[in-house]
């Protein structure tokens, strides 16, 4: 376990505490409400163990230019139906209705800030003296005594929120890192080989980045790819000539290649995938000269049994991104049928991602895989062996505090 304080070992107690969690929740793409409410569960943890403080709650939702960057209205509103009490939306980050709301809170009252990444700094990474610097971090941190860090979903991140404020004010962790980091442990302590790593969903470069790692650290005998990370392979391999509407793409797709070059054993694609025909309908076809016009929603019938042997007879799973727009009527099979064969292996299995944590309770088989995570990208690199930069901003506050 890393060296990093808890709640119990900051007083907190009567102090604006700014609260980093991370609800960045699926969003239905035709309703645009909220599909599911874990993450948001899981920060009432830490705000109900926050009684007596003046706690301002700050998160990011979905990425610029995507139809899950909406505001945080109705994440406040669900947040005080788990709660039980009022929180207090403002719809700023760091203007004056922020600074004026912080400072009109009383004890034990929650406010919870807009969207962070309406701000731009929020949407890069800094290095940890350089956060401190930012506008985000200067024009609030006379406002809050005290920080809780409990985004692990965004650990890998080094915006702002997360390590712009451990150098200047208390920080700590709050219950749901220090609950995943315990947990992680005890995992590591049993897990066995072989390793199977289902990796599918939308963050491609997150992916692309860790493989190797994931490989190195013997976290990957099998990796099975599916989603638009799948996609990419295929169109690496030129199997598929669509365009797959990611930033860097051009970069990506030779990556690819050389990937399937260093690990030719390694890797297992999809045999055929669900495209979206007229009326909505799902067929399926060979995941072989995909057309660029095919909309490709899901893995088919026969990738899911394959992979579903692989997975069954492994010793540890790890499955991160769902295979399929699985919010989409007709596109959820392969996601069902990837979970399910977690659910019943025999093995140590890990799930991680937002997406893939609202499936599993849905599927209402959550209790049957040993780790559920709501941390993506964050846990991909966790197991690959990467430093976290929430975590290495929680160990230098930890110094600063004992010294």
């Amino acid at each position: 376990m890393p060296r990093m304080l808890t709640i119990e070992d900051v007083e907190l107690e009567g102090k604006r505490v700014f609260v980093r969690v991370d609800i960045n929740t699926p969003v239905h793409p035709e309703t645009g409400e909220l599909i599911e409410q874990t993450r948001l569960e899981e920060a009432a943890i830490t705000i109900r163990d926050l009684p007596k403080s003046k706690v301002v709650v700050g998160s990011h939702q979905g990425r610029i230019g995507r139809p899950d960057y909406i505001g945080m209205e109705k994440h406040a509103a669900i947040l005080a139906q788990i709660l039980g009490k009022k929180v207090e939306y403002i719809q700023d980050v760091y203007g004056p209705a922020a600074k004026e709301g912080i400072e009109k809170l009383r004890n034990g009252q929650v406010m919870m800030l807009d969207n962070l990444r309406f701000t731009a700094e929020e949407n890069q990474e800094f290095k940890p003296g350089d956060a401190g610097k930012t506008i985000f971090v200067q024009r609030l941190k006379g406002h809050f005594d005290a920080c809780v860090l409990d985004a692990f979903p965004t650990a890998h991140r080094s915006s702002p929120s997360i390590v712009g404020f451990a150098d200047i004010l208390p920080t700590c962790a709050g219950r749901v890192v220090a609950k995943e980091l315990r947990s992680l442990e005890r995992i590591f302590a049993i897990e066995k080989g072989p390793y199977v790593t289902v990796l599918g969903g939308a963050k491609v470069a997150d992916r692309i980045e860790a493989i190797d790692a994931l490989i190195a650290n013997n976290r990957g005998d099998k990796v099975l790819l599916s989603g638009i990370v799948g996609l990419l392979f295929l169109k690496a391999l030129g199997r598929y000539y669509g365009d797959l509407d990611v930033d860097g793409e051009q970069k990506l797709v030779p990556r690819a290649k050389q990937l399937l070059n260093d690990y030719p054993e390694t890797f297992e694609l999809p045999i055929d995938v669900a495209i979206k025909v007229d009326g909505g309908r799902r067929r399926e076809v060979e995941a072989s000269g995909l057309a660029a016009d095919y909309e490709v929603l899901d893995i088919g019938r026969r990738t899911v049994d394959h992979y579903s042997r692989l997975i069954k007879g492994a010793g540890t799973v790890f499955m991160s991104g769902p295979p399929g727009a699985f919010e989409y009527d007709g596109f959820s099979e392969g996601t069902e049928g990837l979970l399910r064969a977690m659910g019943s292996s025999m093995g140590t299995t890990i799930v991680s991602g937002g997406h893939l944590s609202a499936a599993l309770h849905k599927l209402k088989i959550h209790e049957s895989i040993d780790h559920v995570s709501t941390a993506g990208g964050a846990l991909v690199q966790y197991l690959a062996g990467k430093r976290l930069p929430l975590i290495d901003a929680l160990e230098r506050a930890a110094v600063r505090w004992e010294q």
